[in-house]
């Protein structure tokens, strides 16, 4: 756990500084739509999970907007209370936002979380990531769980290129990636 918790440090320094780096405008550019070869593997319809970015992580606005024009249901995470188990809410407003708040983590979160959504694929944050897969989070394990309990998702890592390392340590819990994507690669479908 040492190990993981001084390679999440250096990760979050990483992301850090490589976003920093970007300019606003380009960072948005970035992420705009997904590749053309991730969405063959998107089915029609499918309710797609994606999350609200973070200062640092890979946006997922552009995703948002995308999808939501393509005729997809945008669900993002929701948290009744910081010990309560990640849910999905519709996101019905991706270009204003009008319909999220500030959830227990100080992420938004739809207003209205019920009924509560089942995403067919979920767009994942990431510190890092392998080029098999492997993903490390934040630590709170809530994407682990919640992929372990809905086997068959389609699970997509977002991340910068500079979050690419050799190995993680990878225990029984952590749940691999379907795909990883960065501004510049397509890792997978694995």
């Amino acid at each position: 756990m040492d190990n993981k918790a001084a390679l999440r440090q250096e990760l979050r320094a990483r992301r850090r500084d490589h976003a920093l780096a970007v300019p606003d405008q380009i960072r948005s550019l970035l992420f705009k739509s997904p590749p053309r070869p991730l969405l063959q593997c998107i089915p029609q319809r499918a309710i797609i999970g994606l999350y609200h970015a973070g200062a640092f992580e890979a946006p997922s606005s552009g995703y948002a907007k995308h999808f939501f024009e393509a005729g997809h249901t945008i669900a993002l995470p929701v948290f009744a209370n910081k010990n309560a188990a990640m849910g999905f809410a519709e996101h019905s407003d991706p270009f204003d936002e009008a319909d999220l708040e500030s959830g227990p983590f100080a992420i938004d979160q739809p207003i209205i979380q019920e009924p509560a959504l089942v995403p067919d694929v979920v767009f994942v944050p990431l510190l890092g990531f392998t080029e098999n897969g492997a993903r490390l989070g934040q630590g709170g394990g809530h994407y682990d769980r919640w992929l372990a309990a809905h086997p068959g998702t389609i699970a997509i890592g977002m991340g910068w290129d500079c979050q690419l390392v050799s190995d993680l340590p990878v225990e029984a819990h952590d749940q691999p990636m379907t795909a990883i994507v960065t501004p510049t690669r397509l890792y997978g479908p694995f």
